[in-house]
């Protein structure tokens, strides 16, 4: 099984694509960023995620998509751009058929790190040793949180879907 998580964001959004194997070990395939220019208007930022995304669904055809779910917010200015950036991600997941499973971040550090309120060290220390990396995930552009993020979502994802 193919599993793509995605932490959602409008400037960046983390994306990581990891492969169940039937002995129910993961493995990587491909991580990184979708990154929007600042000053670019929202349609066309929310554009060039829906595009690149959906070249990502196109080149691995996963099986399933687990999104992080935005379940609180401290500031309504940042949680209506990341909300409208899971409303494209959702998009692209029905245009291509996929299942979606959202994961809040609470679940994602329950099941990564066995507690709720774990550091992104944690996060990142767990993720490097459940994909069996040589070094902490990051994208090309050195953006570590959004990538193992997104790796950690896609995680939970395999992990729930054991129990479906």
């Amino acid at each position: 099984m193919i599993i793509l998580g995605i932490d959602p964001g409008t400037a960046t959004t983390g994306f990581g694509i990891i492969k169940r194997n039937k002995n129910r070990d993961f493995c990587v395939i491909d991580y990184g960023c979708i990154i929007t220019e600042p000053g670019v208007p929202a349609g066309e930022r929310l554009q060039k995620i829906h595009a690149d995304l959906t070249k990502l669904i196109s080149v691995h055809k996963p099986d399933l998509v687990s999104v992080e779910s935005l379940y609180f917010f401290k500031n309504l200015k940042t949680a209506m751009p990341v909300s409208q950036a899971k409303g494209v991600i959702l998009l692209a997941a029905a245009e291509n058929k996929i299942p979606v499973l959202e994961i809040t971040p609470l679940q994602a550090k329950m099941a990564i790190v066995g507690y709720g309120k774990a550091d992104k060290k944690q996060m990142q220390k767990m993720v490097k040793i459940l994909l069996k990396l040589e070094e902490k995930p990051k994208d090309k552009n050195k953006r570590r949180d959004d990538a193992t993020d997104a790796l950690a979502i896609a995680i939970c994802g395999g992990l729930k879907n054991f129990a479906l």
